[in-house]
């Protein structure tokens, strides 16, 4: 196994669903089937935009691409799929990250490796990559934005050196690094309500939902999130209010939900509050297994919080 760089253009003729699958040509398919059960980083190159590297995913299989010739597609392996918490430039002091990129003296290189889509990435490489883009103490990061921390005996040290593969696999992790995403693509207002409302201390009470639940093989891309506010998080969850296939107007089971708890929950218009940033939009596949799969099918027992 290896691990690799794998370039991404938005607007490229290759149709990569990054949590989903990676598009690519024949003449990448020997390194890419070599990196199967292994690791690989994103790449956004500067001429597309300053991004860098912006996530890290694990290919679980290779597989033709249905109806194309020459091309393949380097399946994702359900659930690894993480975006970084912070862009990481290609560039670090003026030196490159990926050590083959630069020369005995640490400059960077011109040509070559640098214009390949599918690039080999050190172990080394990929831990100093993946500790800029998602640090070792995000937990602790996130726990005392809004100020100190309150912390108990059973609360497990926030400040623990942990091997990078035990981090990107750790769900405590994982959850912290896609509420922060997600929550900041909402600009800290609720997708549904479009209130952003913060607590004493400051802290916004929005919360991050998942579309698809990650233990039925959702992702933590932002494109299966919502920012959600507490009870409406749990309507959600609940299949009480969903997304039509239009992709922004909301639905409501509303033979379940009170009119009234529907007037005072849903924004005017009954319409998705929208990222600034289009890629971060809800994908559509997302929201269609969510209307399929949890809208009007969970048991409901009454219970609710506005009662």
């Amino acid at each position: 196994m290896v691990k690799l760089v794998l370039l991404h253009k938005a607007a490229s003729i290759y149709d990569d669903e990054l949590d989903v699958a990676y598009d690519f040509p024949r003449s990448y398919l020997k390194a890419v089937e070599q990196a199967v059960g292994d690791w690989i980083i994103y790449y956004k190159p500067v001429k597309a935009g300053p991004r860098g590297y912006f996530a890290v995913a694990k290919i679980s299989d290779v597989i033709p691409k249905p109806g194309v010739e020459g091309r393949y597609l380097a399946m994702i392996e359900p659930g690894s799929y993480l975006p970084f918490d912070r862009d990481v430039p290609r560039l670090l002091d003026g030196r490159p990250l990926e050590t083959a990129l630069s020369d005995q003296e640490g400059s960077p290189l011109r040509g070559g490796a640098i214009q390949l889509a599918v690039r080999r990435l050190p172990d080394s490489d990929f831990a100093r990559i993946v500790d800029l883009g998602l640090p070792q103490d995000l937990e602790r990061i996130e726990a005392t934005r809004y100020g100190p921390q309150i912390r108990t005996f059973d609360d497990e040290p926030l400040i623990f050196q942990r091997p990078v593969l035990e981090r990107l696999t750790r769900r405590k992790y994982r959850e912290v690094a896609f509420s922060r995403k997600v929550r900041e693509a909402y600009g800290y207002r609720c997708a549904m309500s479009g209130l952003q409302l913060r607590n004493g201390g400051g802290r916004p009470e929005v919360q991050a939902a998942h579309i698809r639940p990650v233990e039925r093989d959702g992702s933590d891309s932002v494109r299966n999130g919502l920012a959600l506010s507490g009870t409406l998080h749990w309507m959600f969850d609940r299949g009480l209010i969903s997304v039509a296939n239009d992709n922004e107007t909301i639905l409501v089971s509303k033979n379940k939900v009170p009119g009234d708890v529907i007037d005072r929950l849903i924004r005017p218009g009954g319409k998705l509050l929208k990222p600034d940033n289009p890629h971060c939009m809800p994908h559509p596949e997302n929201l269609r297994w969510h209307r399929e799969n949890v809208f009007g099918q969970v048991p409901f027992d009454g219970g609710s919080p506005w009662q």
